[in-house]
């Protein structure tokens, strides 16, 4: 009895566009802060990994999210949020101009191609970006009140606003803008402490600085009952 020869059927996806940030970035989502150049002796300016992960969690990114990161500082919440939104693109904003090579040495090292630096000071360098989906703010300049009010303007429906704030005062007052602005606000203190071995072997707890995560958006509108 002749068996059927055996055939075997590759399929070839098609290429994507030149310029098209790939569908899964080459490296793990998560970095630790060592990973990321920053500035000597201004080490702790730095978004730690803890509050990073909760900041990005509540920003509710999409693949093809537009992301505001203003504030940018060394860039790790920038290059975290363009492996989520690896189909959409991430506007890395900064202010400080002795910190802009280390922003885009830490770009150019791990974020997966759709991460672009916008020097410059927020809110008037926000005006030629494309409204965002998602907007982190991690640094303002003393202009805080006008880039909350600037993103609130600009959010588009269903986005997410997430302000990372060390004063309670300034959370507060944060908090009660939105509120004003008609936004649903959350508040979360991230209180962390990480791990250091003693000298005998045993184990202590080291606390970081707590930090203020406020979370706005737009409840959505209800739908009209039929009639």
């Amino acid at each position: 009895m002749v068996k059927p020869p055996a055939v075997a059927i590759a399929a070839a996806s098609p290429a994507a566009p030149a310029g098209t940030p790939p569908e899964s970035a080459a490296r793990p989502w998560g970095l630790t802060d060592d990973a990321f150049a920053q500035r000597r002796p201004l080490r702790g300016q730095i978004t730690k990994r803890e509050v990073r992960a909760i900041s990005l969690y509540s920003l509710g990114l999409r693949p093809d999210s537009i992301v505001w990161d203003i504030g940018a500082g060394t860039g790790s919440m920038s290059v975290e949020a363009a492996v989520l939104a690896h189909r959409g693109m991430v506007y890395a904003v900064e202010r400080d101009a002795a910190g802009l090579e280390l922003l885009q040495r830490n770009i150019a090292a791990y974020s997966p191609g759709n991460v672009q630096l916008i020097p410059g000071a927020a809110p008037e360098v926000l005006a030629d970006l494309p409204d965002p989906d998602a907007v982190f703010i991690g640094g303002s300049g003393g202009q805080l009140p006008d880039i909350l009010d600037t993103a609130a303007q600009r959010l588009n429906p269903g986005g997410r606003i997430v302000v990372n704030l060390a004063a309670l005062e300034r959370t507060d007052q944060t908090r009660r803008r939105f509120k004003e602005s008609g936004f649903q606000v959350d508040v979360t203190m991230v209180n962390a402490a990480r791990g250091q071995e003693m000298g005998d072997g045993a184990l202590r707890f080291e606390g970081l600085n707590p930090v203020f995560v406020v979370t706005a958006w737009r409840a959505a509108a209800p739908e009209e009952s039929e009639l």
